[in-house]
């Protein structure tokens, strides 16, 4: 029963005896909604316990406050590389401030809150996002509040299940501008995960640009030509477009991002005189040995990193991230990517299933994996 009393009512009717019309109560009495506000949000979020072990953990939401919104989970996507080696508890502690994502709770090797491809619905908050989709930066979790600015609208008519990708493009972005790729290169990116096929795909609408894609798998083959772009076996690339006496050239510019050392040869291989080869594999605490010897130094070759924390040297001055993760979106939006869910995500499951769905994708190579959430 009400125990206060209301204009209605006065306090002495239950709350079923009030029909729902509309998405609200026909008549709202007011100490109802005082109890509900009062009432504490939860959420359910997944959490690395300990290396190799996760658990979903329940929490208590804040409430908004003015700058900040509530958001609803829709989906969101494993980052294959990053988080398997963040769950096999592979961050070194000496980089443990420098791998903090965004919204990340707890710290290496666990217990950690860790993820940053989620896309959500906005429930409470500013008129301007009230009900939009967004993307967040944000760990696997079902209701979230995060401030307002963090959250990027995703465009109408890209699905929630491609929106998710959205934190992949912005690197392959990030690593096309830290290696210069310009018009009429030719470009190797060596890895045909997703991060390595989402730069081969961008790399390829460079006009007058030749790309191919490098990978062990032949079946890489099928989703090459599907993003626009060749193929080649390691040995294949290296007959075809390293450089030699029939061609010196070799490529202007080869991104790695296979996270093998075997891959790394192969990219230092493909490049030509002064050519740029942008490393864009994260080996966790994995020591990694690089042939620098043969022709790196006659060739006079140019070896960098590429880490998406910080926007490219060369656009920091009028980019920044947020404007950056903008674009990504944006391109998700352009009829070949509508295809790109279809051609990157080999696997989908539920949110509650999430600790046995981890402990799989931490053993088995593979692309993008979506998570999604019950409504």
């Amino acid at each position: 029963m009400i125990s206060q009393g209301c204009a209605d009512c006065g306090g002495d009717k239950p709350l079923s005896a009030y029909r729902q019309r509309r998405g609200g109560l026909a008549q709202c009495p007011l100490p109802i909604l005082a109890a509900l506000s009062a009432m504490p949000r939860t959420a359910r979020a997944f959490w690395i316990v300990s290396p190799g072990r996760g658990e979903i953990r329940s929490e208590t939401l804040p409430d908004p406050g003015p700058d900040q919104v509530l958001v609803r989970a829709l989906a969101s996507g494993v980052s294959r590389g990053t988080e398997r080696l963040v769950f096999q508890g592979r961050v070194p502690p000496a980089l443990a401030a420098a791998m903090r994502c965004p919204f990340q709770a707890g710290d290496f090797p666990g217990p950690v809150k860790y993820g940053y491809c989620l896309v959500g619905r906005v429930e409470q908050g500013p008129p301007a996002l009230l009900g939009r989709r967004v993307f967040v930066l944000h760990p696997h979790q079902d209701r979230l509040v995060v401030p307002a600015a963090s959250c990027r609208p995703v465009p109408d008519g890209v699905p929630d299940r491609a929106a998710v990708l959205a934190a992949n493009l912005e690197t392959a972005l990030n690593i096309l501008w830290d290696g210069g790729a310009t018009a009429g290169q030719r470009i190797a990116v060596v890895g045909g995960g997703v991060v390595g096929c989402l730069a081969a795909w961008l790399a390829g609408r460079l006009p007058g640009a030749s790309v191919t894609l490098v990978d062990i798998a032949p079946e890489r083959a099928a989703l090459a030509a599907a993003l626009g772009v060749g193929f080649a076996a390691p040995a294949q690339a290296l007959d075809r477009l390293a450089p030699s006496g029939r061609d010196p050239a070799g490529c202007d510019l080869v991104v790695h991002a296979s996270a093998s050392e075997a891959g790394l040869a192969t990219a230092l291989a493909l490049a030509g005189p002064e050519a740029t080869v942008v490393e864009a594999s994260w080996y966790g605490d994995r020591p990694v040995a690089a042939p620098l010897g043969a022709g790196f130094h006659p060739r006079r070759l140019r070896l960098l990193s590429s880490q998406v924390g910080q926007v490219a040297p060369s656009f920091r001055p009028r980019w920044d991230p947020a404007r950056r993760l903008d674009l990504a979106l944006s391109l998700l939006a352009d009829p070949l990517p509508a295809l790109l869910p279809a051609l990157l995500i080999d696997g989908e499951s539920r949110f509650g299933a999430l600790p046995e769905t981890m402990s799989q994708l931490a053993s088995t190579p593979g692309l993008c994996h979506v998570i999604h959430y019950d409504p």
